[in-house]
């Protein structure tokens, strides 16, 4: 089961690239290839998070196995991390919904704001993931809670 973190992180990248090629279209005015893209990045967006919700409750989550004296900061930037996904993640359904719902005002409102949101969790995600299992070994798999809080 150590290869589903990568596995997750690879689709979680694909759709910040993704987002950032529908990003550059909508400049260029390429409204059909705009939303095509913009689909397929929610679609590696759903992918990571299927990935990522079925390793945390069937197998659960890694500890930190890093030096003690950078867990704390390793533990708020993961914090941090997880506060980014979730609001980028609630932004990006608004976002998605309002365009395919054509309330152009508001999308063009929401997207810029959802795409930066979502570039720094996906960056943010994959530096937790450098930590957590290329750089350290990883630490005791346990349930969500103690792994990010360590209680």
């Amino acid at each position: 089961m150590h290869i589903l973190p990568a596995v997750s992180t690879v689709f979680i990248v694909i759709s910040a690239i993704l987002v950032a090629i529908g990003w550059y279209l909508i400049i260029k005015r390429k409204v059909n290839a705009h939303r095509k893209v913009m689909f397929w990045a929610g679609v590696t967006a759903l992918i990571f998070f299927i990935i990522y919700l079925s390793k945390t409750v069937f197998v659960g989550n890694t500890q930190f196995g890093g030096p003690h004296t950078i867990k704390m900061y390793y533990t708020a930037f993961l914090i941090f991390h997880i506060t980014l996904a979730t609001i980028g993640g609630a932004f990006g359904l608004i976002t998605l919904w309002t365009g395919y719902k054509s309330s152009m005002r508001n999308h063009r409102r929401l997207g810029p704001l959802t795409s930066i949101v979502w570039f720094f969790s996906a960056i943010t995600g994959v530096a937790v993931y450098t930590l957590l299992y290329l750089l350290y070994p990883g630490g005791e798999t346990t349930s969500l809670v103690k792994a990010v809080l360590g209680f």
